[in-house]
């Protein structure tokens, strides 16, 4: 018979929640669940934000996120699905920082808290109650944790650096066009 200690059963709650929570906002990008855009005006928010094409960085993002938080709920693959949401948190975390920290100010916090959560089930592993374990961790050898969190530290880092070179390149022509965007939009409706 085997018991289950404190440090089992805290991984499984720490799985299922930041798993969950994941998931939930992938479906939000993916499907339009729980008031989400669904891929349109997820992709829509994403051209917004220097994110381009904006559909296929929706569904990359929502991708990422619903796959991501259902294998770490689940403790399958856990190497690889805490660096995949790490990753995808990063690219949020950019995104928001220019807003400060806390969230209540559009700041960074929430992703980086989901990001360093995934992060740390991916290194720590899945515990014993995880399909991981059940399966003989076959997809969650101790090799598996750098190379996944270095295989998504260089594709965040590309796709990151990529938006942040659009953002600079948008904000200098809209400089060179005229300095600053309108302070009202003129409508000609009548």
């Amino acid at each position: 018979m085997t018991c289950y200690d404190r440090r089992d059963l805290g991984l499984l709650l720490l799985r299922l929640g930041t798993g969950g929570v994941l998931a939930a906002h992938g479906a939000q990008k993916l499907f339009g669940w729980f008031g989400g855009g669904g891929i349109e005006g997820t992709g829509q928010w994403f051209e917004s934000v220097g994110y381009k094409p904006g559909k296929a960085s929706a569904m990359a993002a929502g991708l990422a996120e619903f796959g991501g938080g259902t294998l770490l709920a689940l403790g399958l693959a856990t190497p690889a699905a805490g660096a995949v949401a790490a990753g995808d948190m990063a690219g949020a975390a950019v995104v928001h920082a220019p807003s400060g920290f806390f969230a209540t100010e559009g700041g960074y916090e929430y992703a980086a808290t989901l990001g360093l959560s995934a992060t740390g089930i991916a290194i720590a592993g899945p515990g014993r109650l995880s399909l991981d374990h059940a399966l003989g961790h076959i997809l969650d050898r101790g090799w598996m944790v750098p190379a996944a969190l270095g295989a998504a530290a260089a594709g965040t880092a590309v796709v990151v650096g990529m938006r942040n070179q659009r953002v600079r390149q948008e904000q200098a022509q809209r400089e060179a066009e005229g300095g600053q965007d309108p302070l009202f939009e003129e409508s000609f409706d009548e």
